[in-house]
């Protein structure tokens, strides 16, 4: 790893509103021996901060490594199957982040457990950030999200003994017998991987892909090591976790600071769409496997880890990964706990981080300049300008951002819908048509009222398009409406 320059000129210590400070070995007292000072506003400060630098720990995957990188595309068949940028040529390379964490353990367990380990990756790609989120395992414990609190419960702490107790691990997997596949790998040799670089990484869901020409396929993401699977006997793991509880992130850190950067092969399964309906089992059950008799793996990239980070908080326990992140090419499948997770993922960084979790610098899109563009305003610890004097809605005519318009591509065509379901026409689905009833049922008064008070704010617009497009509303509503308020506005607007 690159070392800092050595700065030519001190640096000044300073309160956080930039003021210079004089004294940071000594508080401010009121003789030789005290009593402290109230009015030591560095002294306050430091310490109040100092309380409050603790966030909420993720539930599950609270211990984890970060380590940033690249995909580089190897293979040019991708495209026949998916739209997606981030693989339209051999050789391109997209800037990418890695997270590897334990499920169970809270922050400071040993990160040698034996558990399914995370496989998160954050691809900051030009069409905006791509995350895939999944594990060192192709397969998941429960195949319904709702299912996914009790689980989870079951695996941490006991409200009573505070540890994790077999008591309840094994009593929920009685309980639920889709966790069998899981539990299997769990327990045999690839448990407890020797280092993060030497397992593999799944995306474990089966997602969609679109290519340019609108046709479909199912697809799954293999992550395969190109440093060989090694794997801990449970009584390595636990020594080495005795000895250094972040074993596994030393290991990370050593080897990309000697240039060792480790690699992982990217291979896909893909089946055709309309193959799901007709496969021998559920081809959507996360607790399954595609067996590559079915479904050979092809190889379209590969994944590289070459930098860690410098600031472990900032970019690492604020890295959020969402599986509701997809680009255009991309989708969701009808996988029930994939389903849960583009719910769940999101809403817990925006409770743990907060709203705004998304501009912070690890999570922010690269491919917009000065970060994500929407209407979004407001909230805890928003950064930048806020948005300035910028409109906040949409559509507008001050040339805010708007909606592409491209065909919606994340619907599941399983279900025979492309998007937000369509809704039933009937005879009378207009906008206008009862406004204008409404305005030929009132009297000549109230007519002349109504058109008096719309054209009392409407002339105080300042944009003609805007005060066109809106009588032309009420015109298709009555054309007399629209034409008694077009010359009110004019006559208050001379």
């Amino acid at each position: 790893m690159a070392k800092r320059p050595t700065p030519t000129t001190p640096i000044t210590l300073t309160t956080e509103a930039g003021a210079p400070v004089t004294d940071n070995q000594h508080a401010q007292t009121a003789g030789p021996t005290g009593p402290v000072l109230l009015q030591d506003h560095h002294l306050l400060e430091k310490l109040a901060r100092f309380n409050r630098e603790r966030i909420p720990e993720r539930i599950v995957h609270a211990v984890g490594t970060g380590a940033y990188g690249y995909l580089e595309v190897t293979s040019p068949e991708v495209s026949r199957w998916t739209s997606m940028k981030v693989f339209s040529q051999v050789g391109k390379r997209t800037p990418a982040l890695a997270r590897f964490s334990t499920v169970a353990g809270s922050r400071g367990a040993a990160d040698t457990a034996r558990d399914p380990r995370g496989f998160a990756l954050k691809f900051y790609t030009e069409d905006g950030n791509w995350d895939l989120v999944g594990n060192n395992t192709p397969v998941f414990f429960i195949r319904d999200g709702i299912k996914f609190p009790d689980f989870i419960h079951s695996q941490k702490y006991d409200p009573f003994t505070n540890r994790q107790e077999p008591d309840n691990i094994w009593d929920f997997f009685s309980h639920s017998p889709e966790a069998t596949h899981q539990f299997t790998w769990l327990f045999g040799d690839r448990g407890i991987p020797a280092s993060l670089r030497h397992m593999d990484g799944f995306g474990s869901h089966t997602f969609q892909w679109i290519n340019a020409a609108g046709e479909r396929s199912w697809v799954k993401f293999h992550f395969k090591t190109d440093q060989g699977v090694r794997c801990l006997t449970s009584e390595e793991a636990e020594r080495l976790g005795g000895q250094d509880p972040a074993h596994h992130q030393a290991d990370m850190y050593a080897a990309i600071g000697r240039g060792e950067f480790p690699s992982w092969t990217l291979k896909v399964q893909v089946m055709p769409e309309q193959e799901a309906a007709t496969y021998r089992f559920d081809p959507f059950d996360v607790t399954k496997v595609w067996p590559y008799r079915d479904y050979p793996l092809i190889t379209i990239g590969r994944l590289v880890l070459d930098r860690v980070p410098d600031n472990y908080f900032a970019e690492v326990e604020q890295a959020a990964f969402d599986p509701a992140h997809f680009v255009p090419g991309i989708g969701p499948s009808p996988d029930k706990m994939l389903q849960a997770r583009l719910f769940a993922y999101g809403d817990a960084h925006r409770y743990r981080l907060g709203i705004n979790h998304t501009r912070l610098p690890v999570n922010e899109p690269k491919s917009v300049p000065g970060g994500a563009r929407n209407y979004g305003r407001d909230g805890f610890m928003r950064t930048g300008d806020n948005g300035g004097r910028a409109r906040n809605y949409e559509p507008n005519s001050y040339d805010g951002p708007a909606e592409t318009g491209a065909p919606y591509q994340h619907g599941l065509a399983v279900t025979g819908t492309t998007g937000p379901a369509a809704p039933v026409r009937h005879a009378e689905d207009d906008d206008y048509v009862q406004a204008g009833a409404l305005y030929r049922v009132m009297d000549a008064e109230a007519r002349a009222r109504l058109v008096a008070n719309i054209a009392g704010s409407l002339a105080k617009v300042s944009r003609p398009d805007v005060i066109e497009r809106s009588v032309a509303h009420f015109r298709r509503a009555d054309p007399e409406y629209g034409t008694r308020l077009a010359e009110a506005v004019a006559v208050l607007r001379r």
